[in-house]
């Protein structure tokens, strides 16, 4: 006798453009926030490993956001979210990442595996009919897409609207033209955009949106699809990946704030689900750790706020023991750098900062790393993935090297001192999760050949 599929039903939209820059965020947080704002739960997903646009699609829905991503978290885990969100929600919003095919694990190829349509956002501020020939192309450049819809951006008047409606061939229906406004345009920000934190008034400028959307825009909930649970044990309260709770009475003390933000939102609920109590803290404005048996300093923007990390000078000493202690720790990215002796900024701005790791950050104008890498540490392979404009200059020795399948120019460096792990790469730690205790538990140095 088989076993009994479990599905849960939801409306669903995945929403993709020809390229980046094309107005996807917007049309997502405006999305989120025009059906919340009609009483309905939208759940959102962002794919690929970003941490910005997931806080503009929480404070939008009033609900979290999670990334998906194949390659970095598995189908499995991608299935188990979805699932769990089509129990809970009346509409779940899937934002893509780049252009519609671009990557192996794009948004096109996601959207089929999961079997959710696309809503494509086309820019055609400077295009008549070519706006439907993009469209023609990406409906059927692969024939398991179900391109169902587009909507135009930046339009110049309800004439253009009407031109680029017109262009569209039968089967891709016209769902609405967003005007030239700069009212609903995202603020810049340092390498992208301004962290919705952040911004003032972000609460008017979602309504905002949402009211536009709503007027440009012919906004329905699409038909419901049916979305089937998975064999993951991550997210399922019933089951556990080690059938106890290995972090049980461990307190893990995580730094955020706005100058260290960027972490998955799994990896607490890993840890979580281990048995950790999380409790959060400020390197910026608290003077001292929480009471905590090991410590996580995710990545962000420490060159942001370097002169107020600099001047926090009890919250530098008291990391610093943490780590000389021989206390568990995670630093990923801009956690790694504060940690070394010295940060310097691209303008020469120079600031001494924890001292714990022997070596100096510099900020580059340039991208120094970009890819989804993987490595292998005490026995385990973790995935994980790297965006940095900077360099470091380290005087450690290196336990392993992260890097991409068959590739040998994506490459980071791991580190590992005092029962310290740290590295450029911002890790996902579901995909290991036996490796994720033995760090915490401060097990990993007896794993580690070195």
């Amino acid at each position: 006798m088989g076993t009994m599929t479990l599905t849960a039903s939801c409306p669903a939209l995945f929403i993709t453009a020809p390229s980046s820059n094309s107005g996807k965020t917007t049309v997502v947080a405006a999305m989120a926030r025009y059906w919340s704002n009609q009483g309905k739960r939208v759940r959102v997903f962002k794919t690929g490993p970003d941490f910005i646009d997931p806080i503009f699609h929480e404070l939008a829905s009033g609900e979290p956001a999670y990334q998906l991503d194949l390659g970095m978290m598995g189908e499995a885990i991608c299935k188990q979210h979805l699932y769990l969100a089509a129990q809970q929600a009346d509409l779940i919003l899937i934002e893509g990442v780049m252009g519609m095919y671009d990557g192996a694990n794009n948004s096109a190829n996601l959207a089929a595996t999961f079997g959710v349509p696309l809503l494509a956002v086309i820019p055609a501020s400077s295009m008549a009919q070519t706006f439907g020939a993009i469209a023609y192309g990406l409906a059927h450049y692969q024939d398991n897409v179900n391109l169902f819809g587009v909507i135009a951006n930046y339009v110049g008047s309800p004439s253009h609207a009407q031109m680029l409606r017109d262009s569209l061939p039968a089967g891709i229906e016209f769902c609405g033209a967003l005007p030239r406004d700069n009212g609903i345009a995202l603020p810049e920000r340092h390498l992208g955009l301004v962290q919705a934190q952040e911004i003032e008034g972000i609460d008017q400028w979602l309504d905002y949106a949402a009211s536009v959307l709503g007027d440009s825009c012919q906004l329905s909930l699409p038909a419901a699809i049916f979305f089937e649970a998975s064999n993951s044990s991550l997210f399922n309260e019933q089951s556990n990946v080690f059938g106890i709770r290995p972090l049980q009475g461990q307190t893990i003390a995580v730094a955020q704030d706005c100058a260290f933000s960027f972490i998955y939102r799994d990896n607490i609920c890993l840890l979580q689900k281990l048995g950790a109590q999380i409790r959060y803290f400020s390197p910026i404005n608290d003077h001292r750790l929480p009471i905590a048996d090991s410590l996580y300093l995710p990545g962000g923007y420490p060159e942001l706020h370097l002169s107020a990390l600099a001047a926090n000078q009890p919250m530098l000493s008291a990391i610093k023991q943490h780590i000389e202690s021989g206390k568990p720790t995670l630093a990923e990215c801009g956690g790694m750098l504060y940690l070394l002796q010295q940060l310097t900024t691209k303008t020469g701005q120079k600031a001494e900062l924890v001292g714990a790791i022997a070596g100096h950050g510099v900020m580059q104008t340039k991208l120094q790393g970009l890819g989804m890498l993987s490595a292998t540490l005490g026995g385990h392979q973790i995935t994980g993935h790297c965006f940095h404009y900077s360099t470091a200059n380290i005087s450690l020795a290196v336990i392993a090297t992260a890097a991409q399948a068959g590739k040998t120019h994506m490459q980071e460096k791991v580190y590992f001192h005092k029962n310290t792990l740290a590295s450029y790469v911002h890790w996902y730690l579901p995909s290991t999760p036996e490796l994720t205790c033995d760090l915490f538990l401060g097990r990993l140095a007896m794993k580690i050949d070195q």
